[in-house]
């Protein structure tokens, strides 16, 4: 994002909106550091941080890289051009009845990279996913922008242009077998305190004929206690793609 010199009043009231504290004030005009700056358009789109003058608008090189790796990750408006679907991950899980992704005797994993509120650089994210790759766990969903990115998803590694930038968050999907639970998220655990941010972890299930969470009593041994909120597919029991 850029100022408009010209019509920057300095009020400051797109401050507060930045998530990478990217906007000061300088010479009584806001200024925009482009290093910071993560491209999400919250400060020019948010009807509560609309610039009084007009003065914030996107920059002109904001498509092409690097700037777009930015963009893709930062902004949920923007479509990734690899896959065409807005957002830093896949479409949501609820549509597994129709995708098929997640299968019997499997689990889907998403590890939201820099949420809540925080960002992750390209360096971090790639520390999980090399973790995961010296665990075997090779199979990143490839219908994930994040995944389009990677130089060498067999061992987890970015490109170097990717690992030039910073976004507001990314999220690695993947599956793995119902017996690799524990190693995987007991890996997880530990790259966790190697990285500089934080993530947010996300655990998909199958139900069977119960209604419960049949892995909750696994999840409670290795200490992990999952929130009570979740999300359920409406296709519930009537899937229309199958194994």
């Amino acid at each position: 994002m850029r100022i408009d010199e010209d019509k920057c009043i300095g009020c400051g009231v797109c401050m507060p909106y930045c998530p990478a504290g990217a906007i000061s004030i300088q010479n009584k005009k806001a200024h925009i550091d482009q290093d910071k700056c993560l491209e999400c358009g919250t400060c020019g789109r948010a009807r509560v941080v609309r610039c009084p003058r007009g003065a914030i608008h996107e920059d002109e090189d904001v498509y092409q890289r690097l700037r777009s790796i930015r963009k893709y990750f930062s902004d949920p408006m923007a479509y990734h051009v690899e896959t065409k679907v807005p957002g830093r991950g896949t479409e949501d899980v609820k549509t597994n009845d129709v995708t098929g992704r997640v299968k019997k005797g499997q689990f889907g994993i998403a590890i939201e990279m820099g949420r809540p509120c925080l960002g992750a650089s390209f360096v971090d994210i790639e520390k999980v996913t090399r973790a995961l790759a010296r665990e075997c766990i090779t199979r990143f969903e490839r219908d994930n922008p994040l995944t389009h990115l990677m130089a060498d998803p067999e061992k987890g590694i970015f490109t170097d242009e990717a690992k030039q930038c910073r976004v507001v968050s990314a999220i690695i999907e993947f599956t793995i077998p119902d017996e690799m639970l524990e190693r995987t998220l007991a890996t997880i655990k530990e790259v966790a305190q190697e990285i500089d941010t934080v993530f947010s972890l996300d655990l998909i299930s199958r139900l069977e004929n119960e209604p419960t969470i049949a892995v909750a009593p696994q999840l409670e041994v290795l200490g992990i206690t999952p929130r009570p909120n979740a999300k359920v597919n409406l296709g519930l029991g009537r899937p229309l793609k199958e194994d």
